[in-house]
């Protein structure tokens, strides 16, 4: 990764070993050999859900890491929220409702994004069906071909 680079790994439907061990290695893969270790690892921030400045970027999903690639279908597995959620953690709650708004604003965000390319197209085909009579009369006099 070039310095300064942000690039957003989604979580979710990985095996919670390879992830971050796919992860740690693209990263320093992508650091100087003169930076060290160390140096690449402070450059690398962890979150439970999407944080604002994050949730706008593209997530990547590393498909060596998906559990549906790498597991037997018959395997047993478990959710970390689910098991972190038996030993008393508090938060499930506050972060399915902020993993719902943070849905919800991504489809406003998406409906727009559509009515904007949407509106251009639409335009052209207002003005062809105005323009039409008038282009037919510049062909017959050889001005448009």
């Amino acid at each position: 990764m070039a310095e300064g680079q942000v690039q957003v790994f989604d979580g979710r439907g990985h095996l919670l070993g390879r992830l971050p061990a796919t992860v740690v290695k693209q990263l320093l893969l992508g650091r100087k050999v003169a930076c060290g270790r160390q140096a690449a690892l402070e450059c690398l921030e962890v979150f439970d859900g999407i944080p604002p400045p994050c949730n706008r970027k593209k997530r990547v999903v590393l498909p060596a890491a998906l559990k549906v690639v790498r597991l037997k279908p018959t395997r047993k597995f478990a959710y970390l929220g689910r098991l972190a959620h038996k030993v008393s953690w508090k938060d499930q709650a506050v972060m399915a409702t902020l993993d719902e708004t943070r849905k919800e604003k991504a489809k406003i965000r998406y409906w727009k994004k559509q009515q904007l390319t949407r509106l251009p197209k639409q335009a052209e085909q207002n003005i062809e069906k105005k323009t039409d009579k008038f282009t037919e009369l510049l062909k017959t006099h050889g001005f448009l071909v």
